[in-house]
C-alpha cells in the first residue's frame, strides 16, 4: 500500500475527526488524485512557518496540523528558553478562513504545557505581532496568515523571542520535534473554559496598538514645526479586505494628513478578497478600485496593504493624471534615498547599513554607497534582514534601512519583519515632501536614475503545482546547475553563485570563492554591466521565481536588455522542464 493511502485510512478512521473535514475528505474520496495531494507528504517549514491549502490531509492547513507545529514549538521552547511558562506565546491573526479558530487551537495546545497565551480579541497586521512579541517579553509569536495567498489558503508563521521570523537554525530545532509527534489527530489540548480558569489565555485589547503607535510617531523624519502643520497631499488608501486599516488610519493621522480616503468596499475583512482577482499590492489589478476613487478625488497617492499588512504597494499620479504602480525596488530605493537624505551625518558615520536581499535592485547598493552606508546582502525572504538586525544589537552596528524586492520593507527596529504600516506612512510622508519641492515621486526616481543608473528589474514565476509540479522544480534547479551558461540573452556570464553548495565560481581563472550565507537552493548568474539573474523555488507557494535585472545608461535600452534576459530565462526553464 502506498505511503500516502496508509495516512489517509489513519484520517478516515479516526472516529473524532472534526465533521467539517470529515465531510471534505468523504467529498474526495473517490479522487486518488486530490488524495494523493493532501496525503502524500506534510506540511513543511519554508520561510518561516507552515502554509498551503484550508482542508483535510497532512499536507493541508486544518486544526491538527496547526496543533502538531504547536505541540513541536512547545517542546522546542521549553527546551531552548527560559520561563517559557511565564512569559508566554502572543498569538494574532488576519482575516482568512478558518484563522480565528486556528489561533484559539494553538492556545489550546500550549495549555497543556502550561503555557501562557497572549491572543488578540480581533484580527491584527503581521508587523503588529512582531511588536507585541517584544512588547510583552515573550518568548514567541505565531501569526495565523498566508499572506496574500489566494482565498483556499492559509499559514502559520513564528516569530522568536526578538519578534523576528524564526531563523533556519530555529525552524530545524522545532521541525525535529515536530516530527517526533507521532499522531497529529491525538495531540492533547485544553478546552478554552479551562485556559481561562487557569489563567493561560490573555485577552489582548488596544494596549498594543496604542504603544506601536507611539512609535511609529517617532520615525518621522519632519521637524516639530513640519510635523503639526495640516498636510495637503491627497491620500487614497486600500487595506484589501485586511488587518491594516485602522493602524495605517491613525498613523497617518498622527502625522496631520487630512486628506485620507479609504477605499471602502476594502475596508471589509473578507476571506474571499471578493473585490480583486489577488489580494496582492503587487499586482496591478489590485489597485483597480483605488484607481477609480484616486482619481474621484484628485489623489496625488495611493497606498495598499496585502491582508497581514506586511507589504505595501504604491502608485503616483503622472503628468497625464494616470496612475503609476511603483515596484517594490522603486519604493525601496525612493524610501532609501529619503531616510538617508534627512539622516544626521553622525548616525551615517557609525556603522551605518542598509540590509537587502540578493534578488533585490542594485541601485539601493549605489544609492546607500553615496551617502557612506555600506550594503549588506541577505538570502530571499525578510527573516534573513530580521536575524542581522538581532546581530547589530550585539556588534554596535546600525541598521538605517532593510527592504526586498517583494514590497516588503522596515524603517525601525521596533518591529523585526517587514512592515507595511511603517512603510506607509513614511511613503505620505515622503510623498509630501517631494511635493513641497514641486515634484512628485516619479519626478524623484527619475533623479536617482540620472544619477545613479537607469536600474531595472523584472521576475517570472512559473507555477507548478502538486507532487509533479515539485520534481519539475527540481529538475529546473539541476538543469541549470548541471549545463552552466555561459551566457544569457548575449551578456557574458561573470560568476556563478550556487548558494546550495556555498560558492561563488568566477569564470575567468575558474577560481571558487565561498559564500558567507546560510545554505539555500538558490542559483544566481551575475553578468557583465551590471546584470544578474537569480532562480529560486519558493518557500511559501508552488513556484519557482527567476529574478534578473539590468543597468543602462538609458530607459531605453534598460528596457530592452531586460525583455531580452526574460525571453532567454524562460526558454531555458521550458528546456529544463522537457
Amino acid at each position: 500500500m502506498n505511503k500516502w493511502k496508509r495516512v489517509y485510512e489513519k484520517w478516515s478512521n479516526y472516529e473524532s475527526l472534526a465533521a467539517t473535514l470529515r465531510k471534505q475528505l468523504n467529498d474526495i474520496s473517490n479522487d486518488d488524485a486530490a488524495l494523493e495531494d493532501a496525503f502524500y507528504k506534510e506540511l513543511t517549514f519554508g520561510t518561516g512557518g507552515i502554509r498551503g491549502i484550508i482542508g483535510p490531509g497532512s499536507n493541508r492547513m486544518n486544526i491538527y496540523t496547526v496543533r502538531k507545529a504547536v505541540h513541536g514549538l512547545s517542546c522546542y521552547l521549553l527546551e531552548h528558553r527560559v520561563n517559557v511558562r511565564d512569559r508566554g506565546v502572543v498569538i494574532a491573526y488576519d482575516s482568512r478562513y478558518l484563522s480565528q479558530s486556528f489561533a484559539l487551537e494553538a492556545a489550546k495546545v500550549l495549555g497543556t504545557f502550561g503555557i501562557k497565551a497572549y491572543v488578540f480579541e480581533s484580527l491584527r497586521p503581521t508587523p503588529l505581532l512582531s511588536f507585541a512579541v517584544r512588547y510583552f517579553g515573550a518568548v514567541s509569536g505565531i501569526m495565523i496568515t498566508a499572506s496574500h495567498n489566494p482565498p483556499e489558503y492559509n499559514g502559520f508563521k513564528v516569530y522568536n523571542e526578538e519578534g523576528s521570523q524564526i531563523t533556519q537554525e530555529e525552524a530545524n530545532a522545532i521541525i525535529s520535534h515536530i516530527k517526533q509527534v507521532e499522531n497529529e489527530l491525538t495531540v492533547p489540548i485544553m478546552a478554552e473554559r479551562e485556559l481561562e480558569e487557569n489563567k493561560l489565555i490573555h485577552w489582548v485589547n488596544g494596549e498594543v496598538d496604542h504603544a506601536y503607535l507611539e512609535q511609529l510617531l517617532q520615525i518621522t523624519k519632519m521637524n516639530e514645526t513640519m510635523l503639526n502643520e495640516p498636510k495637503d497631499l491627497k491620500i487614497v488608501f486600500t487595506p484589501l479586505h485586511g488587518t491594516a486599516e485602522k493602524l495605517v488610519h491613525d498613523g497617518l493621522k498622527q502625522l496631520h494628513f487630512e486628506n485620507v480616503y479609504l477605499v471602502q468596499e476594502q475596508t471589509i475583512p473578507d476571506p474571499e478578497f471578493s473585490t480583486v482577482e489577488s489580494p496582492n499590492p503587487e499586482e496591478h489589478q489590485a489597485f483597480t478600485l483605488a484607481m477609480e476613487l484616486g482619481k474621484e478625488k484628485d489623489a496625488d497617492i495611493l497606498l495598499g496593504t496585502d491582508p497581514d499588512a506586511d507589504r505595501l504597494g504604491v502608485a503616483v499620479r503622472d503628468d497625464n493624471g494616470h496612475y503609476q504602480v511603483l515596484t517594490g525596488n522603486q519604493l525601496g530605493s525612493l524610501l532609501l534615498d529619503y531616510l538617508l537624505r534627512h539622516s544626521d551625518d553622525a548616525v551615517l558615520r557609525s556603522n551605518a547599513r542598509m540590509l537587502k536581499t540578493i534578488v533585490t535592485t542594485e541601485l539601493g547598493r549605489s544609492i546607500a554607497l553615496a551617502y557612506g552606508v555600506k550594503t549588506i546582502d541577505t538570502l530571499t525572504g525578510f527573516k534573513y534582514i530580521g536575524e542581522k538586525i538581532n546581530e547589530y544589537d550585539a556588534t554596535g552596528e546600525t541598521f538605517v534601512f532593510g527592504f526586498e524586492e517583494s514590497y516588503g520593507y522596515l524603517i525601525s527596529t521596533f518591529a523585526r519583519d517587514k512592515d507595511a504600516v511603517q512603510a506607509a506612512v513614511m511613503a505620505a510622508e515622503m510623498a509630501q515632501y517631494w511635493r513641497n519641492k514641486g515634484k512628485s515621486l516619479l519626478d524623484a526616481l527619475e533623479a536617482l536614475y540620472e544619477q545613479h543608473g537607469y536600474y531595472l528589474e523584472g521576475i517570472v514565476s512559473l507555477t507548478l503545482k502538486g507532487k509533479e509540479g515539485t520534481e519539475k522544480i527540481n529538475n529546473i534547479m539541476d538543469y541549470v546547475r548541471k549545463n552552466p551558461l555561459d551566457e544569457i540573452a548575449g551578456l557574458q556570464t561573470i560568476a556563478i553563485e550556487d548558494y546550495a553548495a556555498s560558492k561563488r565560481v568566477m569564470i575567468e581563472g575558474n577560481k571558487t570563492e565561498m559564500l558567507d550565507l546560510p545554505k539555500e537552493n538558490v542559483v544566481k548568474y551575475v553578468l557583465e554591466n551590471k546584470s544578474w539573474v537569480c532562480l529560486r523555488p519558493s518557500g511559501t507557494e508552488p513556484k519557482i521565481k527567476c529574478y534578473y535585472g539590468v543597468c543602462t545608461s538609458s530607459k531605453e535600452a534598460s528596457r530592452v536588455q531586460l525583455a531580452a534576459l526574460e525571453e532567454a530565462i524562460e526558454q531555458v526553464m521550458q528546456q529544463a522542464i522537457k
